[in-house]
């Protein structure tokens, strides 16, 4: 503890009497401070213990002293000492009756005790407690390290942790998902930080923010409160990770600000876990060099060589069917493209339903997706640490290969990475304006060159593994063409085929089809492009053909030989009538492009 005014008021060498303010007598001391000026408060810092001798002030003066003494009070200063038997033998009745009235401790100095001692006294105590805090600082760096390298890893150095800080501790994934906490009903408070972990995540790193009160149980005795308990503790969030950015949180939660010892260990426990983060990230760059490996050769159709090499570290994986996802950050022209207004062939795709999407953005809201700011500065790393958080969560097994300015990832069907991808798509496209499945273009957002996307195949197994690859290469095509982040290889085979036409080089194409017929018919001789599609939408039936146009078959005969004398192209050919029939769909109206 630092020295307080009781502290000094009980040091047997100096010998100071207690003259005003002894409820006040516990307050810490900063330092002893020797001034005669009549205003010393430009000086102050506040916590001093102010020494005087009245040299150059009107002790006498009520009016005086009570300005005098508000003053020091508005400035901080915890206490005034006052030398006895050297300008006045007692303290000056307007002096001490100021001190009472504004309750500032009035030490009484006997003439024998020189201020040099209190200044010494004070300085000796500051000393031995940053001395204490050193101490007990270097033995909790002790007890965290041998808590980090045993069995129990950070989950052992939380716990050591929160019984240093008095409070409770708990540590995020790089994803923003609670990993470990300590106490265990830690866990729910650390839940309810997440929207404050992912705006520190968003933040380059080092970097830390303090939360207050209000949101969840107090921690300061390491009990836990009843659940309506008005929060009281303030929580600390520190990034861990070397580089710029962040790797994991750690959130320490106590009931008052911490201490020099505390905040030692709060360091420590810092640094520990920095190189946990980043040793395991080694690790899972080295894990990433064998997946490659194991990939390259299930793509080349050796699934046993594969099954070898991938041992115990991803054998579990090839054992079930797995789903591959490709995804890329589209660059230049075709990140605009990628991320165009979408079209109607979105509506050969599945519509989700309101409980899938109400559900997928309530999952990530709860794990921590990152925020916009940090998805838009490195969303394939943000897209690997989300499904591979989701993975340890679960003990699943993902294959991830970072591939130049593409990712390629070996999941399990159905398991929590898959998953994981599904909302944390459905949420970046929510944070964005737009809607999982849009219909309407005016609704999506406008392109953006840093957007995701990504191809997911149908479950397979290692035998499989190319044409899987192909299917989520195709899906991923399709997403990049109708800016979507996320298209499964399923969805890309649902509906119909004709959304498909809403495309602006489909549409260039039919209109230099049939443009030659809608001149002719804007002549005003023969509606030819209206015979047209009569006739084909009768498949060739003269009869049936002419009586939904109102003529005679004879008439449609004709028009009909117009049609292939002015194009070109002989109506026999069924290559013809298929090209001359998706013309006319792709240009009918309503289909947009």
């Amino acid at each position: 503890m630092p020295p307080t005014l009781a502290s000094l008021v009980r040091h047997p060498g100096l010998k100071l009497s207690v003259l005003a303010g002894e409820d006040r007598l516990e307050t810490p001391v900063r330092w002893a401070h020797v001034s005669e000026l009549a205003d010393p408060v430009p000086y102050m810092e506040g916590g001093e213990l102010l020494l005087i001798t009245a040299m150059q002030i009107e002790a006498d003066d009520p009016e005086e002293m009570s300005r005098y003494v508000r003053r020091l009070v508005g400035a901080g200063v915890v206490g005034l000492g006052f030398a006895l038997g050297v300008n006045y033998a007692e303290v000056p009745p307007a002096l001490a009756a100021a001190a009472k009235e504004e309750g500032l401790p009035l030490l009484g100095v006997p003439r024998r005790t020189p201020f040099i001692a209190i200044s010494k006294a004070v300085s000796a105590a500051i000393a031995a407690d940053q001395y204490r805090a050193v101490t007990a600082g270097f033995e909790a760096q002790r007890e965290l390290t041998r808590a980090a390298i045993g069995a129990e890893g950070p989950a052992a150095l939380l716990a050591r942790l929160a019984a240093h800080v008095d409070g409770w501790a708990a540590l995020y994934d790089a994803s923003g998902a609670v990993v470990a906490a300590a106490p265990d009903w830690a866990t729910r408070r650390a839940a309810r930080l997440t929207a404050d972990v992912a705006r520190l995540r968003s933040r380059p790193g080092p970097a830390s923010i303090v939360v207050g009160g209000g949101c969840g149980p107090a921690g300061a005795t390491g009990a836990e409160p009843a659940e309506d308990t008005a929060v009281a503790d303030r929580v600390e969030l520190q990034s861990l990770g070397t580089g710029r950015r962040t790797r994991g949180v750690l959130a320490v939660g106590t009931g008052a600000p911490l201490g020099t010892a505390e905040r030692y260990a709060v360091h420590s426990a810092v640094a520990l876990l920095t190189l946990t983060t980043e040793r395991s990230r080694a690790l899972q760059e080295a894990e990433q060099r064998l997946g490659a490996a194991v990939l390259r050769m299930l793509l080349a159709g050796e699934p046993d060589h594969a099954r070898a090499v991938a041992g115990r570290l991803y054998g579990g994986l090839l054992d079930a069917p797995f789903r591959m996802l490709v995804a890329e950050v589209p660059s230049g022209g075709t990140a605009q493209q990628a991320h165009a207004a979408p079209s109607a062939a979105d509506e050969a795709l599945a519509e989700p339903s309101a409980e899938a999407t109400s559900t997928s953005t309530g999952a990530s809201t709860g794990t921590g997706t990152a925020t916009g700011e940090a998805e838009a500065a490195d969303p394939l790393a943000t897209l690997i640490d989300t499904m591979e958080a989701a993975a340890a969560r679960t003990g699943e097994s993902v294959l991830v290969v970072p591939d130049g300015e593409r990712l390629i990832v070996l999941a399990p069907d159905g398991g929590a990475a898959v998953e994981a991808c599904a909302e944390h798509a459905q949420a970046v496209e929510a944070r964005r304006g737009t809607k999982a499945r849009p219909r309407d273009r005016a609704a999506v957002a406008a392109p953006r060159g840093d957007e995701l996307v990504i191809g997911l195949s149908a479950p397979a197994g290692p035998i499989a593994a190319a044409a899987a690859y192909r299917q989520a290469e195709q899906a991923l095509s399709v997403a990049r063409r109708r800016g979507r982040m996320l298209v499964e290889h399923e969805q890309v085979a649902a509906g119909s085929v004709l959304p498909l036409l809403a495309d602006d080089a489909v549409r260039a194409f039919a209109d230099g089809m049939l443009r030659a017929l809608h001149e002719h018919d804007a002549t005003g001789r023969g509606d030819l492009v209206a015979s047209l599609r009569a006739w084909l939408s009768r498949h060739g039936q003269w009869d049936a053909a002419a009586a939904d146009l109102g003529v005679h078959r004879h008439t449609l005969r004709y028009r009909m030989r117009r049609v292939e004398e002015i194009l070109g192209r002989s109506l026999d050919d069924p290559d013809v009538r298929m090209e001359l029939w998706l013309a006319l769909k792709a240009t009918a109206p309503g289909t947009s492009a």
